[in-house]
């Protein structure tokens, strides 16, 4: 199944939830937002979340330092 992950086309089995999606790219949740088709997903629904066909997944890392 085909969905864009910051704008990048990218192939994950029907099914793949947001946490499955940031697991199989190996990012790390901790200062990690999602959005998809720019509404925020709340991490609370992250392991529930089911991707779809087609939808647009916004990753923006939060970056510390000095």
């Amino acid at each position: 199944m085909q969905v864009y992950l910051n704008q990048k086309e990218t192939e994950v089995p029907e099914g793949t939830t947001v946490k499955g999606l940031l697991d199989r790219q190996q990012i790390a949740a901790e200062g990690t937002a999602i959005a998809i088709d720019n509404k925020l997903v709340p991490k609370s629904e992250w392991d529930n979340r089911t991707l779809a066909p087609g939808d647009k997944i916004t990753l923006i890392r939060a970056t510390f330092g000095g």
